[in-house]
């Protein structure tokens, strides 16, 4: 941070703290913690110990600037020497009550010259890393807070003396030069109110040389797309120029919704999508983005028919004052005969105009994202009646629907198909942490998929119409069984959570289902015959992340639950370097591996989750992926992967930094994180995309491909970073 931006940041606190300390000048320790909006008690304490330097029990205004100047304009160790004093607790004011750790009971016991103040004892640290936890939403065992405390301090504690000096702790933190870093940056990092974050300024991406690049396929079809709409539109126009401006106007719009209406649904044929992307077209046409130019054709349609609408109703309007009709009988009566079906043009248009209207108003992001997707869902269907109603409407209509109309038909047709043959059945059900629900699910043998897929799925015990669309979480190497990882957000998903949650849904399967959903662990099909919860599965459907196996430097990055598609992968991965390490491997998954081939020359895998019941989810799986792996092999490990909780207090904080020293110190002991069980160390806050990238392009492992699943607001982001480092972004949509 700047000299300028921690003047900045003086100045607030200044501001602040005029405000609350009012005429007397002086802030006790209640006034203190709302001003810095700090919550948790010990290091607000520990920061008003400190700032008080005559121990009056208040600080004045002028006491807690010199300190606040002293860390900004201070060295290192002036600093070093913050940090210190932050953790010897009994050096400055009463120290803090709490469970201690034995063995700094025993030392203090056992060796009546243990220092009282200058240094730091088990006790301190273990206080310390206590409040650490609290404040990063960290829960761990009594017994492992005892394992860091002791892993630290024998770590820091050089001389055996049973206590932590100053030059101890100075000497310990060097052998963590991030954190050093991080100490010489800037004073307004150590309480840096939450609200006093500086978003970095945003750059014009859209005109930039790497944006054009990266979305050249996208932006080509998008012109195309809009030369073709005014080539219709002119045309139209023009060939009816005799029946004057807002007529012309009218048939313009209408042969462009002619077009729009019918492309619109081309765009959803998933069956001719999942098949295109095997073929060299995916290299031409923007085959990913196809649910984009889907919601930008519907607002072109909502667009066209808004003045096409308009145009009729002033041409009638118009027509009306020459007499014959009046305004009303043009627009809601059969009188004036438009219309090559007994003159129902207008009716039907009226109607049209409303049914597109709510289609898209309950297409919108907010209504779907807001707990309210059956709203989206049944007045999307409202499609059908739309396609009728324009046949009758426009005697050209069905030129344009008849074929694509057809190849819709022909994939409904297949997809009921699919669905109703063979008897697909749920055999085991587990209920995760955060309300996630794992579903297995018994597939017949004509069922295939790829690594990544999607299906639709429909459960009539939740609801008998409704089809909702989730990524297959399993490898299709995997025999007999289908895995789906549903994340309760809505009506249908929480109704599904509910349901194999209260005792009555063991009815289905009673001493079966109950120990499933008890001991949550996972048991074979044929263990649970009794129980056949029978659902209907469309699909299944191809995503961007089938061309994974053609990248050579793929990074699959997940955002909570949108690990999914990447568990199918992630697992195919394991089953295809197992094969290729062990040729005559006949294990569960090896015999169904087809092609052991792959392209990819190494897979990054970053998950972000928000707390730590989340990454329970797969650990399983990623244990097994890390086990799977030689150690040392002679060109880096195949599959790195990255952990990353975003409620984790980073390095860069003063009251995260003895934790993180400590889990990094236990790690390397262990072998193990302490906080998921990998052997992957888990990091806390949000990634630092830039440098995560710029690492990425310094590996030189082929041309980088970069997945993504989750958050709309975090996809922004990270296409930002692959447009600056000239990655391909591809992001899950279904």
């Amino acid at each position: 941070m700047s000299v300028d931006e921690d003047s900045r940041w003086l100045e607030w606190v200044t501001k602040q703290f005029e405000t609350i300390a009012g005429d007397d000048k002086e802030i006790d320790i209640d006034e203190f913690k709302t001003a810095l909006k700090v919550k948790e008690s010990f290091f607000a304490e520990r920061f008003f110990a400190l700032f008080d330097s005559d121990g009056s029990g208040s600080i004045s205004l002028d006491e807690l600037l010199k300190a606040l100047n002293l860390l900004i304009h201070g060295d290192e160790t002036d600093k070093l020497r913050f940090l210190f004093q932050v953790y010897d607790v009994d050096g400055k004011r009463a120290r803090r009550g709490g469970r201690t750790c034995g063995k700094g009971r025993r030392d203090r016991e056992s060796n009546p010259r243990h220092p009282r103040s200058g240094s730091i004892d088990p006790d301190e640290l273990r206080t310390v890393l206590k409040s650490c936890l609290q404040e990063s939403a960290i829960s761990l065992p009594e017994e492992k807070l005892d394992d860091l405390t002791l892993v630290l301090f024998e770590s820091a504690d050089k001389d055996s003396s049973g206590s932590i000096t100053f030059e101890e702790l100075k000497a310990e933190l060097e052998n963590f030069p991030e954190v050093m870093e991080n100490l010489t940056i800037s004073a307004a990092n150590w309480l840096k109110p939450p609200d006093q974050e500086q978003k970095k300024p945003q750059t014009p991406r859209y005109l930039t040389r790497a944006y054009w690049q990266n979305n050249s396929r996208k932006l080509l079809f998008l012109c195309s797309y809009v030369l073709l709409n005014l080539m219709l539109f002119v045309a139209a126009m023009l060939y009816h120029r005799k029946g004057g401006g807002w007529f012309m106007l009218a048939k313009g719009c209408g042969q462009c919704l002619n077009f729009n209406c019918t492309f619109v649904m081309v765009l959803m044929l998933r069956r001719c999508l999942t098949w295109l992307r095997a073929t060299w077209v995916v290299r031409v046409l923007p085959l990913d983005q196809n649910i984009l130019l889907h919601q930008i054709v519907g607002y072109a349609i909502l667009f066209f028919t808004l003045v096409h609408t308009a145009a009729h109703i002033i041409n009638f309007a118009r027509k009306s004052q020459s007499g014959g009709f009046s305004l009303w009988e043009y627009l809601l009566t059969t009188r004036p005969g438009i219309g090559w079906v007994k003159g129902t043009s207008s009716l039907t248009g009226v109607i049209l105009q409303l049914l597109i209207c709510l289609m898209v108003f309950c297409s919108s992001t907010f209504v779907r994202r807001s707990g309210h997707f059956e709203v989206f869902y049944w007045t999307h269907l409202s499609y059908i009646w739309v396609w009728i109603l324009l046949i009758i409407h426009c005697a050209n209509f069905w030129k344009w629907f008849v074929v694509p109309g057809f190849v819709f038909l022909l994939e409904k047709i297949v997809g009921i198909a699919v669905s109703r043959i063979g008897g697909l059945y749920i055999v085991e059900v587990n209920l995760l942490p955060s309300k996630v629900t794992h579903l297995v699910i018994r597939r017949p043998q004509f069922f295939q998929f790829k690594p990544g897929d999607y299906i639709y799925i429909n459960i009539p015990v939740i609801a008998k119409y409704e089809w909702h669309p989730f990524t297959i979480s399993s490898a299709p190497e995997q025999p007999d069984t289908m895995w789906l990882h549903v994340r309760s957000m809505g009506q249908w998903t929480n109704r599904l959570y509910e349901y194999f949650r209260q005792p009555e849904s063991q009815a289905v399967c009673p001493k079966r289902l109950a120990t499933s959903l008890r001991k949550r662990r996972q048991v074979k099909s044929s263990e649970c015959v009794c129980f056949m919860c029978q659902c209907y599965v469309d699909g299944p459907y191809g995503t961007p992340t089938r061309q994974i196996f053609a990248s050579e430097h793929a990074v699959l990055i997940g955002a909570g639950i949108g690990i999914t598609p990447f568990a199918s992968i992630l697992q195919s991965i394991m089953y295809r370097m197992r094969k290729h390490t062990y040729p005559n491997c006949s294990s569960s998954g090896c015999e169904n591996v087809k092609d052991s081939d792959m392209r990819l020359r190494k897979v990054d895998f970053i998950w972000i989750n928000r707390d730590q019941k989340s990454f329970e989810w797969f650990v399983s799986l990623l244990t097994k992926l890390e086990m799977e792996q030689a150690d040392g092999e002679p060109e880096g490990q195949f599959l790195e992967m990255h952990m990353y909780m975003t409620s984790a207090l980073s390095k860069n904080d003063m009251k995260a930094i003895g934790l993180q020293m400590a889990l990094d110190l236990l790690a390397k002991k262990e072998e193990k994180d302490s906080i998921t069980g990998l052997r992957t160390r888990t990091q806390p806050g949000r990634p630092e995309w830039e440098k995560v990238f710029q690492k990425l392009s310094e590996e030189n492992k082929g041309k980088v491909h970069v997945f993504y699943c989750g958050a709309p607001a975090l996809a922004k982001v990270i296409k930002a970073q692959c447009e600056h480092f000239g990655f391909n972004f591809y992001k899950e949509n279904f």
